[in-house]
């Protein structure tokens, strides 16, 4: 995933739990967008088998890049197993909870890398998730995290890199933050992104893709902007001509 175009950039979230209107909107979309996400609603109503399916319908030829978007969050032995689990699947990106700990995540990318070796495919890009962009400092200090969510994300983000991960998922209000204390080789992927008049749903830190882009993400995680509208490919599209602009 490198030498990336405007389109290449965008990663459409198929979160829906029927498989065959995430095979139809993946078919409909694989010309527009950089790869597909799959989370936790389809993964545990289709499975594995599901996510091969979708993959498959997007491409008669290699499937897109596919964003695995489980949020492994557990004990460092029980991620390692689940993540030996899903290489088979060959997630181009796939994620953990950064609040597990850096034991977790040094775990976690330890099982990536050698189960990718054993398979004889690339390690997925392994990337962490900060603060959900559902919630903001109030809903923090509501869980007994006191801290304003930009200091947590910046902590959790400095903790993903020293366990060697490739990235996090973040807020687009975080980047310029994270970019000064990470690098510029640190990966973000941003969700919450909603074009200008789009409804913000149960989204609170959210930017316009144009915006996200100029300060400095690397994909962009969209969901019901594309696939809500009446036709989600002009809608994907449209948003890559943003992203372009």
């Amino acid at each position: 995933m490198t030498n990336l175009k405007p389109r290449d950039r965008i990663l459409v979230a198929l979160d829906t739990p029927d498989g065959a209107r995430a095979g139809d909107l993946s078919r409909a979309l694989g010309g527009y967008v950089g790869g597909i996400k799959l989370g936790l609603e389809f993964f545990n109503a289709n499975g594995p088998q599901g996510v091969r399916d979708v993959a498959q319908a997007a491409s008669e030829g290699a499937p897109p890049p596919l964003f695995l978007d489980l949020k492994f969050h557990d004990i460092p032995n029980t991620v390692a197993g689940a993540v030996r689990s899903v290489m088979p699947l060959a997630p181009a990106i796939l994620n953990v909870h950064a609040a597990g700990g850096l034991v977790m995540m040094t775990t976690a990318l330890e099982a990536a890398t050698e189960e990718a070796a054993h398979l004889g495919i690339a390690r997925p890009m392994l990337i962490a998730v900060t603060v959900l962009t559902s919630l903001d400092d109030d809903d923090l200090a509501a869980v007994g995290q006191a801290t304003p969510a930009r200091d947590q994300v910046l902590r959790l983000a400095a903790l993903t890199q020293k366990a060697g991960l490739d990235g996090v998922v973040c807020s687009a209000k975080e980047i310029a933050a994270i970019r000064a204390e990470c690098g510029p080789d640190f990966k973000l992927i941003v969700p919450g992104i909603r074009p200008a008049g789009a409804a913000l749903g149960d989204q609170k830190r959210v930017m316009t893709p144009k915006q996200a882009i100029a300060e400095g993400a690397d994909y962009l995680v969209i969901g019901r902007p594309i696939t809500g509208a009446d036709d989600p490919a002009a809608a994907a599209a449209a948003i890559a001509a943003e992203v372009e602009a």
